[in-house]
């Protein structure tokens, strides 16, 4: 997500993320991590029964699944800051491949060696359907990782 140093990122540029199919293990893993074993999730009866005819992805799954869509790089990041308002759209269901669009929609300078910026993240679905939105915020490093060694101060 943050592949650049802070000052080299610019509001307006834009990524597209990878894709990546939800499986039925990732959903039932997620039901054994997090005990959220809503019968929408985990039972194939119940859900059949639903306005959707079948079980959903948890929003939360979907949501920790940005992090992995995309390019991290250490040199660069240094923490995952926050998320504002976070909305699921539309429903996911297991077999749906999700990708994400990320545009850079703010920076903020924190401090001589970090700055906070805010991403606008659309998860789409393979018809290209937004599924779930957010503001996520991100502190990146305004030096590289290697001139802070040479300077003596990583």
């Amino acid at each position: 997500m943050l592949q650049a140093l802070y000052d080299e990122i610019q509001i307006g540029d834009t990524i597209q993320s990878r894709g990546r199919t939800v499986t039925e293990t990732d959903v039932v893993s997620f039901c054994y991590l997090t005990g959220n074993w809503f019968e929408f999730h985990s039972n194939v009866e119940v859900a059949a029964k639903t306005e959707y005819g079948q079980r959903l992805v948890q929003g939360g799954l979907v949501f920790s699944l940005i992090p992995g869509l995309v390019v991290w790089d250490a040199r660069y990041v240094i923490a995952f800051y926050g998320v504002d308002r976070l909305r699921l759209i539309r429903p996911v269901f297991i077999g749906d491949t999700v990708s994400a669009r990320i545009r850079v929609a703010e920076k903020k300078v924190r401090d001589e060696a970090s700055g906070k910026v805010t991403f606008q993240i659309e998860v789409v679905n393979q018809r290209d359907e937004v599924v779930q939105a957010c503001s996520m915020i991100i502190l990146g490093r305004r030096k590289c990782l290697d001139e802070q060694a040479e300077l003596g101060t990583g």
